[in-house]
């Protein structure tokens, strides 16, 4: 569970920071936008969402609409923009923020569709913070932290989610089954059977299998150096080096779940260690 401090955190980081909903996004935050509305008292109506902050949205409307009428006034109605998500059990969470109208302009030279900038006028709800809050903490840590490698082991696949350390690269259209030895956002390394001199330098598409929630994510990447196994000459170590543009903000997620979990933990261990260091000394 996420703590107060943490939303805290995300909402004053990031609280001018605009997320544009392109498909990636709306995949991985599981939005359905057929039950996105603006809302005032005369009525509700359906709108795109174009983009968010924490402090603001900008949404796309008919011109022939309710709503555009609305916007139009001398003095437009507070109003309240509605946002739907499915969650895991397969229900939807659905929540109103309120706010008002701050430029209204045609939508790419449009008469038919109009581009509206709202200001939120309360703090949106913990959920939306947390969700975007989550998708812009792994956006910045793909590049910060983009090749820090997570050994794969019992421990790390659980926190991971990842029921198996096989997997399978596609080289060349042909699938292979692989061990999978370490991931980072940037990469991965497996242990693959196969010949050196035919591998390296390869484009491949690796599948790797997520729980919680459950998906198969394809990376797509090149295999970029080759290391022997010790005692094979049938099998080789493959480094292999995504392709930034293809990597999906899920796997992203997953990835910095743990490195931020795994983080904490070290922090929480070191000052463990240093009140019980303090402890045995005062106690001399």
């Amino acid at each position: 569970m996420i703590t107060s401090q943490q939303l805290t955190k995300y909402y004053d980081q990031y609280r001018t920071t605009e997320v544009v909903f392109t498909k990636d996004i709306i995949r991985t935050l599981a939005m359905d936008p057929r039950q996105l509305y603006i809302k005032c008292s005369e009525g509700q109506w359906p709108c795109i969402i174009n983009s968010t902050s924490f402090s603001g949205a900008r949404i796309i409307i008919g011109t022939k609409g309710g709503a555009y009428q609305q916007m139009v006034k001398k003095d437009p109605p507070v109003m309240s923009l509605r946002f739907c998500f499915y969650q895991q059990d397969g229900q939807t969470l659905s929540f109103f923020i309120s706010c008002k109208v701050t430029k209204l302009m045609p939508y790419m030279n449009s008469n038919d569709l109009a581009i509206v900038s709202l200001d939120y006028t309360q703090r949106p709800p913990d959920d939306l913070i947390e969700m975007l809050g989550n998708l812009l903490d792994a956006n910045i840590n793909a590049v910060k932290r983009k090749d820090e490698r997570i050994p794969i082991n019992q421990d790390s696949r659980r926190k991971l989610g990842i029921p198996k350390d096989e997997c399978i690269i596609t080289v060349q259209g042909v699938p292979r089954h692989c061990i999978l030895r370490d991931i980072s956002f940037g990469g991965a390394k497996v242990v693959i059977l196969g010949i050196a001199q035919f591998l390296k330098g390869k484009e491949v598409q690796m599948s790797l299998e997520f729980e919680d929630p459950h998906e198969v994510i394809q990376l797509k990447g090149t295999i970029v150096d080759i290391a022997a196994v010790e005692g094979r000459k049938d099998i080789v170590a493959a480094s292999i080096q995504f392709a930034e543009q293809t990597v999906s903000l899920s796997y992203k997620i997953h990835i910095n779940n743990y490195l931020t979990t795994a983080r904490k933990n070290d922090l929480v261990s070191a000052d463990n260690a240093q009140a019980d260091s303090a402890g045995a000394n005062a106690a001399k």
